[in-house]
């Protein structure tokens, strides 16, 4: 009669801990950060592969400050001087290594699930940013960037399957 007891006790025991798991997932938050890359060097318009500009190193500390008592456990750049440049002070601080992704091979449904439940930035182009946004919503509410719009933030917020979108302007 004991041993029953105990195993009834253990079943239990197991079942609210599963069920405590599966809340806590659904509640689990997904935030998503977009940026744009820094202001990069316009100087040589045939160099496809610029760096940043006095301007786009100060933006890129501004955005190291904005970060900074935000918890982040992954960082995305595409391979581009101007988007590492971007977020290598960010990454070095928060002691995080630079995920590689390139917009166009980009499978969005899996990127949604690999990086569920977690806090990410993602620093991208003009064109790019507001298309990734509009794809891990599910909608088309956002255009190309314009080409001087360096400031601007896309926060993507999923709570129990809902999903919400802020276009942020920066000050900086």
């Amino acid at each position: 009669m004991k041993l029953l007891k105990v195993l009834c006790f253990l079943f239990c025991a197991q079942l609210s801990y599963t069920q405590s798991l599966d809340s806590k997932d659904r509640l689990s938050e997904s935030v998503f950060y977009f940026i744009r890359h820094a202001e990069k060097d316009r100087s040589n318009p045939e160099n496809k592969n610029p760096e940043l500009n006095q301007q786009g190193k100060i933006r890129a500390l501004n955005w190291l400050y904005f970060f900074r008592e935000i918890p982040l456990e992954k960082i995305y750049s595409t391979n581009y001087n101007r988007t590492i440049q971007t977020v290598k002070q960010i990454a070095e601080e928060k002691n995080i290594t630079i995920s590689y992704y390139s917009p166009e091979k980009i499978d969005v449904e899996n990127f949604k699930k690999q990086n569920k439940s977690m806090s990410i930035l993602v620093v991208g182009h003009s064109n790019t940013t507001p298309e990734l946004v509009n794809l891990i919503i599910g909608e088309k509410k956002f255009e190309k960037m314009d080409d001087n719009d360096n400031s601007s933030m896309f926060v993507i917020r999923e709570l129990a399957g809902e999903i919400t979108v802020e276009h942020i302007i920066t000050k900086y």
